[in-house]
C-alpha cells in the first residue's frame, strides 16, 4: 500500500523546548560506541492499528489520505529495545556491517538547565543523536539511488525526550541531505512505536508503505515507512 498523506487520531502534544546543541561528528568507533550507550528503548500502552481512509476520516475537505493510524490499549504494556532485537546489531556493530564513510552522525549535547532540577550540567554531555545513510551500496533502503537519504537512527536520553531535541535533529538530518543531493528522506519504524509514528508525521513525512509480513521473527509487527520530500540544493564539497 501507499500513499501521500496519513491521518492521526489524537496526535499528541507539542514538544517542550530545552537548551541544547547539535554538532556534526566524525563516524568512528569511539563515536559510534558514546551513541551506543543513549539508550533507544521504550515502554508503551498503545500500538498503532492501520486501516484505510475514508474521505470523512482524511480531515480536510479534498485532502484524502490513504491510511489512518489509530490507537488500540494494550492489555499490559510493551517494552522494546531495538538494540536488544536478535540480528538488529547496534551502533558498535554498524561498522563493520556497512561502508559508512558517507554517512552524517548527528550529536545532541546539553547546554542548559538540568530537567531534573539539579542545576546546570557541571558539562555538556551527550543526549540525543541521530544517524543518516547515504550513498551505500550495501544499505537496501537507498533502493540503489545518490538522491535518497535514509534517517537510520535516531535516539534521545530517556530523561529528554519530548523537549524538541529529535526535531532539531531532523531538521539538521533533512538540510544535510539537501546539501548533498537528496531528493528525499526515508526512515522505516513500527506499529508498535506510536511515538515515533506521531513524531515523524509532525516533522512533514508521508506514510509511503506498510508491510505487513516484513519481519518474520516478529510476526505481530508491522513495518511503516516514511518518505519526505526534499528542496535539493546540493554544494560543492
Amino acid at each position: 500500500m501507499s500513499s501521500q498523506n496519513v491521518v492521526f487520531e489524537d496526535p499528541g502534544s507539542d514538544p517542550v523546548a530545552m537548551a541544547f546543541e547539535i554538532r556534526q561528528e566524525p563516524v568512528n568507533d569511539s563515536t559510534l560506541a558514546a551513541y551506543g550507550s543513549i539508550s533507544i528503548a521504550f515502554e508503551t500502552n498503545v500500538i498503532m492499528d492501520v486501516a484505510q481512509a475514508t474521505p470523512a476520516s482524511a480531515g480536510s475537505p479534498g485532502l484524502a489520505s490513504s491510511f489512518v493510524l489509530k490507537e488500540r490499549e494494550l492489555l499490559s504494556p510493551l517494552v522494546k529495545d531495538y538494540d536488544a532485537l536478535p540480528g538488529a546489531g547496534t551502533p558498535s556493530s554498524w561498522a563493520s556491517d556497512f561502508d559508512m564513510s558517507r554517512w552524517l552522525m548527528l550529536a545532541a549535547y546539553s547546554s542548559g538547565p538540568d530537567p531534573c532540577g539539579r542545576g546546570l550540567d557541571p558539562c555538556r554531555h551527550l543526549v540525543g543523536g541521530a544517524l543518516v545513510a547515504f550513498d551505500t551500496a550495501s544499505v537496501d533502503m537507498l533502493e540503489g539511488r545518490r538522491d535518497l537519504a535514509v534517517l537510520w537512527d535516531i535516539r534521545i536520553a530517556t530523561r529528554w525526550r519530548g523537549r524538541g531535541i529529535g526535531a532539531s535533529l531532523f531538521r539538521a538530518a533533512e538540510s544535510w541531505a539537501s546539501e548533498h543531493g537528496c531528493h528525499e528522506l526515508k526512515v522505516e519504524t513500527q506499529n508498535n512505536n506510536p511515538a515515533a509514528c506521531k513524531f515523524y508525521a509532525r516533522q512533514g513525512c508521508n506514510l509511503s508503505a506498510v508491510n505487513h509480513g516484513a519481519y518474520a521473527e516478529l510476526p505481530d509487527e508491522v513495518q511503516l515507512s516514511w518518505r519526505k520530500p526534499l528542496a535539493s540544493c546540493q554544494i560543492e564539497h
